[in-house]
């Protein structure tokens, strides 16, 4: 939908793909849908979600057997981003390395877009 030809819109790390496709035969899933929405301290939040089946909608990401949904609302958002699934002593997850993230929270959970190149808040005050 906001994609450029040739182009995926999101890529997943080889950690990513693995995870993913590690989760699809447990659950038996179609794949794993990602979007946006409200909430959190910096304004929104990723989404993750089995999903069971493809929304003609969604734009399908598929990359070394692991396939991801990204859902209509979420696609200009997410356009560009690298998911990473890392694993450390304490926690391990899912991270999105976004181009299109102003700030996050300390803990990462929550993000803030920038604003679209000319909105309101881009132009400049008019001189007297």
């Amino acid at each position: 939908m906001f994609g450029i030809p040739g182009k995926q819109a999101i890529t997943l790390t080889p950690a990513a793909a693995g995870q993913i496709r590690r989760l699809m035969d447990r659950q038996g899933s179609a794949g794993l849908r990602i979007g946006v929405k409200k909430g959190g301290c910096a304004g929104m939040e990723y989404t993750m979600d089995f999903a069971e089946t493809v929304n003609p909608m969604d734009e399908v990401v598929e990359q070394d057997g692991a396939r991801v949904m990204i859902a209509p609302m979420a696609q200009m958002f997410l356009f560009g981003t690298e998911i990473d699934f890392q694993t450390s002593l304490l926690e391990s997850g899912f991270k999105f390395n976004n181009p299109n993230v102003a700030e996050a929270c300390g803990c990462g959970e929550s993000i803030k877009f920038k604003d679209p190149v000319g909105s309101a808040s881009d132009s400049a005050a008019p001189q007297a």
